[in-house]
């Protein structure tokens, strides 16, 4: 089922960012929601692809996505496809290639699959549970070893300030508009460690955590602490991927110094 489902998804994820690939730097509608989170119509032309390729294929499962008004069924059901249909989309506006299409399946509350495709780069990450990760069908491995280096690390500037020992100076990896992305080079080795701020949400991180952890990375919230994905909330506080032993350094000097 899992083979079938990767498969299922991974055509979706393609597809959805050749849509969003196809209306890149044109004349678009766009608007802001919430306090600050702007949106497009290749949003929401992506996420109705999304959804109706998987729905239809998958009429039980459950359904969570930035750009679909939440639907609390999901919460009784096993399997939930959880989506991003395009991740970065301030990048995306404002014509950078930063962007990406990020899509899991999650079972009891962990992801089983994760695509994240990068249309503008055609770089697509895969990965299933127990199987590894790849990136254009290549297996991928997050770096090893404990050493910290400033242009190695990507995420919020005070984060990084926090974790560097006094006198290394603070100049992270450039900015990755796209969380999902930034996340996923730690997975490729890109990059040694990335943080998130707090306030992301299931769908900026679920498919990119399973692809983190099946390249031999983890990630967790500072404290070590695993993901739990389709819960009420679905907002999660400040986490930070890295190599299994990197992470495990990273942990232990949060929980020495904690943030104030």
């Amino acid at each position: 089922m899992l083979t079938r489902d990767c498969e299922r998804l991974e055509a979706a994820v393609r597809d959805a960012g050749a849509l969003a690939l196809s209306l890149f730097r044109t004349e678009l509608k766009s608007w802001v929601k919430g306090a600050s989170s702007p949106v497009s119509e290749a949003d929401i032309a992506a996420n109705e692809l999304l959804r109706e390729r998987l729905e239809q294929a998958s009429p039980n499962y459950g359904w969570l996505s930035e750009e679909s008004t939440d639907e609390l069924a999901r919460l009784d059901r096993e399997r939930v496809w959880i989506v991003d249909p395009i991740d970065g989309t301030r990048s995306f506006l404002a014509g950078r290639e930063d962007w990406c299409v990020s899509a899991a399946l999650i079972e009891r509350g962990a992801p089983v699959i994760g695509v994240v495709f990068a249309p503008v780069s055609k770089e697509c990450f895969v990965a299933v549970k127990g199987r590894g990760a790849t990136l254009n069908g290549t297996p991928v491995t997050a770096t090893t070893g404990r050493t910290l280096e400033a242009p190695r690390l990507a995420g919020p500037k005070p984060l990084i300030e926090r974790l560097l020992s006094p006198g290394h100076d603070a100049v992270p990896h450039p900015r990755i508009g796209s969380l999902a992305l930034r996340l996923c080079r730690v997975a490729e080795g890109r990059i040694d460690a990335a943080f998130a701020g707090g306030a992301s949400k299931d769908w900026d991180l679920a498919a990119a955590d399973l692809i983190v952890h099946e390249a031999g990375g983890r990630m967790t919230s500072l404290a070590g602490e695993p993901l739990v994905y389709n819960l009420r909330d679905v907002t999660h506080g400040i986490l930070v991927a890295a190599g299994h032993d990197r992470h495990t350094h990273i942990v232990e000097h949060f929980r020495n110094r904690p943030l104030p």
